[in-house]
């Protein structure tokens, strides 16, 4: 696989350029950049959805881990069990209820940004927001692909797997099997639909 040197800005542009040519897949653009955090998925999502707007495409950012289940369901299994990260964390029910399918074919464009707040595990109460047609749904988190989400341009960020062990925070260092299980699973870099090699944070390459 092919892979051409980008910086970040003309990355974020570049996807934005492209989702402003290519021909809509309906009334709204369901967009996901995913990876693991240390893979700076946040960061590509903002700089994206900051880009947007100036090409016609109001955006609306969401974050996954603002729809995580509640903790009492998410660590049934305890605070490090890497399995229960892999497939128990993310609230798919909920994102596909309230922001992908409102956001699909036959939805009503009325999408809700964030459900529960990771650090409190309280709801945020944030109100509903109509995203007018031809507005771009920017969408970031780990573990994205293999779970039947409706998602219309799907990026994916790859680190090797020495860079995600030297970037992720000690702490977190027993979620690593699960990113080692979603990589031979769910295998992102051939199903996404553009890859980012982030290994060197300064010097990302993608497919185009």
């Amino acid at each position: 696989m092919q892979l051409t040197p980008i910086s970040w800005p003309r990355l974020a542009q570049a996807l934005a350029d492209r989702v402003a040519t290519a021909p809509p897949p309906g009334p709204w653009w369901r967009v996901a950049v995913d990876g693991a955090p240390a893979a700076g998925t946040a960061e590509l999502a903002d700089a994206l959805a900051a880009a947007l707007p100036a090409l016609g495409h109001p955006a609306l950012r969401v974050r996954a881990e603002s729809f995580l289940r509640p903790a009492s369901l998410r660590l049934e299994y305890g605070h490090r069990d890497a399995d229960a990260y892999y497939r128990l964390w993310l609230d798919t029910g909920a994102l596909r209820r309230e922001v992908l399918e409102p956001l699909g074919p036959g939805g009503t464009g009325r999408a809700l940004p964030s459900l529960r707040d990771p650090a409190t595990d309280r709801a945020t109460r944030a109100e509903y927001v109509d995203l007018p047609p031809g507005g771009v749904l920017v969408l970031d988190g780990p573990l994205l692909l293999g779970q039947g989400l409706p998602l219309d341009l799907t990026v994916h960020l790859r680190l090797s797997w020495a860079a995600l062990e030297r970037r992720t925070p000690a702490e977190q260092h027993w979620t690593l099997p699960a990113y080692d299980r979603y990589a031979r699973e769910a295998l992102p870099e051939e199903t996404a639909d553009a890859l980012v090699r982030a290994d060197d944070p300064r010097h990302p390459a993608w497919t185009g």
